[in-house]
């Protein structure tokens, strides 16, 4: 919850806006348009999979510069929960729609994580400089999804744009100016630093490292910061360039290293002055969160037949293990159950295999990470399997494979054929020859079969000799009568009917 404030000590911040929608509507490239950098070439499947944030600056019709924070947030299903984290942090939103497809499932999901945030947004209706272009098709679409702009019956503002040529982009920035105007933005520069944690990695030289935004207060070097139940001293604080710096304010994107542990996207964080009050904080959450397993260890219930499977999730950023645990979720197999011990970032560790091991023959999922060499010795040891993938559906469609192979099996009989006895040939002490017509499916030489009186089994046997046409045959089929000897030590009847049947595993 964000401090109470002063209003000797307030100012008008930058607006923070996030822009969404769907994969291919242009997102990146409005964003690439904005900034004047192209981050979409290096990035793995040609999808953003990690959260950024970075400052820009528009000069406005009066010859003003104002500040705009922008966030980019993945546009694939997957991060879903990464786009609702966006969301709430942001000011305002851009819903981005293409002029040629229109709305599209995701545009609808992109809405939804806006609307349920309360933050004002604004439509931009991209590709209008393409040939199939038809911006009152897609008011229209829009529309047909309750999605109601100016002039169609609702209040949402739009604006018409090309990301490509840049065309209604400084039209579109006016409108995010005025909505943060009409927002009143403000922020206290008497309050230390509060905000919400965008995502964070595993850096192998620096450590853990979180991207932060502030939405209220001041963050100064020496300070330290929490989120949930991990905490950073302040050595260095990290603009959207790269550059150190000493103080940043509300508005503002940061990077800050040194954190105890992965601190989860979406999460808040706090600053205090001293590690005594940061590490009291900490340890006041850790207790409530005891408190709160504790209570869900007691209401969970085991069911009987399944087969419950530890997993392990290491990835390079916290964002991209939302976005896994998302897809894990959709994964359904039969009497399996996924029952994930931990997360975190990083490389995967002998610790990690061992914590695994001990629920049983466990998992270890690695995102964008590497095992070090005592984890593989001990994922041998220990009948742990170590994946990594640099993908999330390959990650996730491997996983539902696994978890196909080790489902528990049962047995279960199919029926492979009826046949009707119309006589009886002889009886011996384990055995009866008898004939019959088969009147469904087929009756092989080898077949296990019931003997059914009035739909009531009374008893089994096995066809130990066919004839068909007093010639000896493999199996014969539908209408066809035969001889057959039958090895069992139930009697057998005229009107009686053999079922034969086949165990198989499902």
């Amino acid at each position: 919850m964000l401090q109470k404030k002063v209003q000797s000590t307030l100012k008008t911040r930058p607006p923070i806006v996030t822009v969404m929608g769907h994969i291919d509507h242009g997102k990146s490239t409005l964003l690439d348009y904005i900034r004047k950098a192209n981050v979409v070439s290096g990035e793995v499947g040609g999808i953003t999979q990690r959260l950024t944030a970075y400052e820009a600056i528009h000069k406005t019709e009066k010859g003003e510069e104002k500040k705009i924070t922008f966030l980019d947030t993945p546009g694939h299903e997957a991060f879903s929960k990464m786009r609702s984290h966006s969301a709430v942090a942001a000011d305002i939103a851009i819903l981005i729609v293409s002029a040629e497809d229109g709305v599209k499932a995701q545009t609808i999901e992109a809405w939804k994580a806006i609307d349920s945030s309360g933050i004002p947004f604004i439509v931009a209706i991209n590709k209008i400089d393409r040939p199939n272009a038809n911006i009152e098709k897609t008011k229209l679409s829009l529309s047909e999804n309750e999605i109601y702009l100016e002039g169609m019956g609702g209040n949402i503002p739009f604006v018409a744009i090309s990301s490509k040529t840049g065309e209604g982009v400084p039209e579109l920035l006016e409108m995010v100016l005025l909505l943060a105007e009409i927002e009143d933005l403000k922020a206290d520069t008497a309050r230390k630093a509060e905000g919400v944690v965008l995502e964070s990695h595993m850096d192998s030289k620096r450590g853990i490292t979180a991207t932060l935004i502030l939405k209220d207060g001041v963050l100064k070097k020496g300070m330290y910061v929490t989120s949930r139940g991990d905490i950073s001293p302040v050595r260095n604080i990290e603009n959207f360039l790269g550059k150190n710096i000493d103080r940043a304010e509300a508005g503002m994107p940061i990077s800050v290293t040194g954190w105890s542990g992965l601190p989860q996207s979406g999460s808040g964080f706090n600053s205090f002055e001293t590690r005594k009050d940061a590490e009291k904080w900490v340890e006041e959450f850790r207790e409530a969160s005891r408190e709160t397993a504790k209570i869900g260890k007691q209401i969970r219930v085991k069911k009987e037949g399944v087969l419950v499977v530890p997993v392990i999730i290491k990835a390079e950023a916290a964002g991209a293990i939302d976005a896994i645990l998302h897809e894990i979720k959709k994964i359904k197999v039969e009497n399996v159950e996924v029952k994930i011990l931990a997360t975190g970032g990083g490389t995967i560790t002998e610790n990690d295999v061992k914590t695994v091991s001990s629920d049983g023959d466990g998992i270890i999922l690695g995102f964008g990470v590497s095992s070090d060499a005592s984890a593989k010795s001990s994922a041998e040891r220990f009948s742990v399997t170590i994946v990594t993938f640099d993908i999330i559906y390959k990650m996730t469609e491997w996983l539902a494979e696994e978890l196909e192979k080790r489902r528990p099996r049962q047995e279960v009989e199919e029926r492979r054929g009826l046949a009707k006895i119309i006589r009886i040939f002889s009886t011996e002490k384990n055995s009866r020859v008898v004939g019959g017509r088969v009147t469904e499916g087929i009756i092989s030489l080898g077949d296990n079969v019931k003997v059914m009186r009035r739909d009531f089994e009374i008893g089994r046997g096995k066809v130990i000799e066919l004839q068909q046409q007093k010639m000896r045959s493999k199996q014969v089929t539908v209408d066809l009568e035969f001889g057959a000897k039958i090895d069992c030590k139930q009697e057998i009847a005229q009107g009686d009917v053999l079922e034969a049947f086949v165990v198989v595993k499902k």
